[in-house]
C-alpha cells in the first residue's frame, strides 16, 4: 500500500544501506543523483562539548536549527542536556529521544493546544512570552506548580547577518511591567534577549545584558534566569569570527551587571551544528558560467540564494581530474522558480561539466530544517561521514580539547 504524504510535505531523508567513512567514498560508492546530505556527528559533539564548556550557565540546543535525530544525538553527547524547542512537533521529537531533558517552549507565540500538550504530554515546564496576552494563555493551560515564565525583551536593531528585532519581544518598560506580572505565578522568573543570527560583534552581548540590567532593576522583583539568546557564529568564506572566548568574555562582563544568584541560559543553534553537515549536489546542465544543481534555496541551499551567505565548497570528479584554472559559477536549482539561484559567486575549475559534483559545507545549519517539497524535488540521501568540517570557528578546537 503507498503511504500518503500530504501535499506539500517533505520526504524524509533516506540512508543508503551502504555507509561510506568519507564524502570522496560515499560518492565514489553512490554516485547520488539526488542530493548526499554527509553528516559530521563527531564534529557536532565537539562543537557542542566546547560551548558547554565555555558557557558559564545551561545550554538550551535550538532545535529549529537541525532537529535530525544523529545531530539531536551528537548534541546531547557533547553534554547538552536542555533543549530550546519553538513547537509541539520539536517538543514531541526531543521527548521521545531524551525521556529526562530539559525542555524549554521559547517561541513567544504559541497556540493553547501547543501550550497544553506540552504541560500535560511531554512534562515541558517553561515558556517564554512577550505580552499581557501570552501571560495569560500559558497561566490558563498549565500548572501552578513548578512554572517557569521568561519574558522576550526587545532589543535595537544590530548589526548580525540576520536582524531578530523586528518580530518578538516587549519593549523595555513592557518586559518590565510583564516581569511583575508574572512574578506571582512563577516557580521560576526570567528575561531573555536574542541579539540576532550569526553576530560578530560580542559586545552585542554585554550591551544587551545591561540592558537586561536595567529592565530588572525598574522591575523590582526578583529574577532567577537571564537567557542570551542565541546568535552565535560560525566561519562562513569571507567572514571569520572572533574566537568563542570573545563572546565568552562580553558575556561575563554583561553578567557582572546582573543582580547576584541570577542563572545564565544561552540558545545556540548554528555555532553547534554548521560544522556538521555537508550535501553533495550534482551537476546537470552547464550553460557558459551557470550550473544547474540539483539542490537549490526550496532545498537545502536556502541561505545560499536572497541572503547570500558563501559558503565552503569544492568540486568531486570520479573520473579523471579537474582544471586546475578556476573560475566564478552562479548556481541554478532544480525547480521552475526563476528565483532558485544561488549566486555566489562559487569559484570551480573552469572546465566543470554534467555529471560533476560539488559538496557545500557548513550545511548542518538550516540545511536540513529548510527542506521543502516545491516541485516536488524533496528527495535526499543521507550518511555519516568522519571527515573533518570543510571551514573550521576559531577557538571550539581549543575549547573542545580542554573539555575533552
Amino acid at each position: 500500500m503507498t503511504q500518503f504524504r500530504p501535499r506539500g510535505a517533505v520526504a524524509p531523508l533516506r540512508r543508503p544501506a551502504a555507509r561510506a567513512t568519507t564524502v570522496d567514498a560515499a560518492v565514489a560508492a553512490l554516485r547520488p543523483e539526488a542530493p548526499l546530505h554527509c553528516l559530521r556527528p563527531q564534529a557536532v559533539t565537539a562543537a557542542a562539548r566546547a560551548f558547554v564548556a565555555a558557557f558559564p550557565g545551561d545550554v538550551l540546543y535550538a532545535v529549529k536549527c537541525n532537529a535530525e535525530p544523529t545531530m539531536l544525538r551528537a548534541v546531547a553527547a557533547g553534554g547538552v542536556a536542555h533543549f530550546d524547542c519553538a513547537s509541539e512537533a520539536e517538543v514531541r521529537v526531543v521527548r521521545s529521544m531524551f525521556p529526562d531533558a530539559e525542555i524549554h517552549f521559547m517561541h513567544p507565540v504559541k497556540s493553547r493546544a501547543a501550550i497544553r500538550a506540552a504541560w500535560t504530554q511531554f512534562g515541558v515546564r517553561d515558556f517564554v512570552l512577550d505580552t499581557d496576552s501570552e501571560l495569560t494563555k500559558i497561566l490558563e493551560e498549565t500548572g501552578s506548580q513548578d512554572r517557569g515564565l521568561v519574558v522576550r525583551l526587545a532589543l535595537p536593531k544590530g548589526s548580525a547577518a540576520y536582524d531578530l528585532s523586528g518580530k518578538f519581544g516587549a519593549a523595555p518598560e513592557e518586559a518590565a511591567a510583564l516581569l511583575r506580572a508574572a512574578r506571582p505565578h512563577a516557580a521560576r522568573l526570567g528575561l531573555s534577549f536574542h541579539v540576532g543570527s550569526q553576530c560578530l560583534d560580542p559586545a552585542a552581548w554585554t550591551r544587551a545584558l545591561a540592558l537586561a540590567a536595567e529592565v530588572i532593576g525598574a522591575a523590582g522583583v526578583a529574577v532567577e534566569i537571564v537567557d542570551v539568546g542565541g546568535g552565535f557564529p560560525v566561519a562562513y568564506p569571507g567572514s571569520e569570527p572572533p574566537p568563542l572566548a570573545a563572546f565568552m568574555e562580553a558575556i561575563r562582563a554583561g553578567a557582572a551587571l546582573l543582580p547576584e544568584g541570577v542563572r545564565l541560559w544561552a540558545e545556540p543553534g548554528r555555532a553547534l551544528v554548521a560544522g556538521g553537515a555537508s550535501v553533495v549536489v550534482q551537476v546537470q546542465c552547464r550553460r557558459g558560467d551557470a550550473l544547474y544543481v540539483n539542490d537549490g534555496v526550496y532545498g537545502a541551499l536556502s541561505d545560499a540564494g536572497a541572503p547570500g551567505f558563501r559558503f565552503p565548497h569544492r568540486l568531486l570528479r570520479l573520473d579523471g581530474a579537474a582544471s586546475e584554472v578556476t573560475r566564478a559559477f552562479t548556481l541554478f536549482g532544480p525547480t521552475c522558480d526563476s528565483a532558485d539561484v544561488m549566486r555566489g559567486p562559487w569559484m570551480l575549475p573552469a572546465d566543470v561539466r554534467e555529471g560533476d559534483w560539488i559538496e557545500v559545507g557548513q550545511l548542518g545549519a538550516y540545511g536540513t530544517a529548510l527542506r521543502t517539497a516545491f516541485n516536488g524535488f524533496d528527495h535526499a540521501l543521507v550518511t555519516e561521514v568522519t571527515d573533518s568540517p570543510m571551514l573550521a570557528t576559531p577557538g571550539y578546537e581549543a575549547a573542545a580539547a580542554r573539555a575533552a
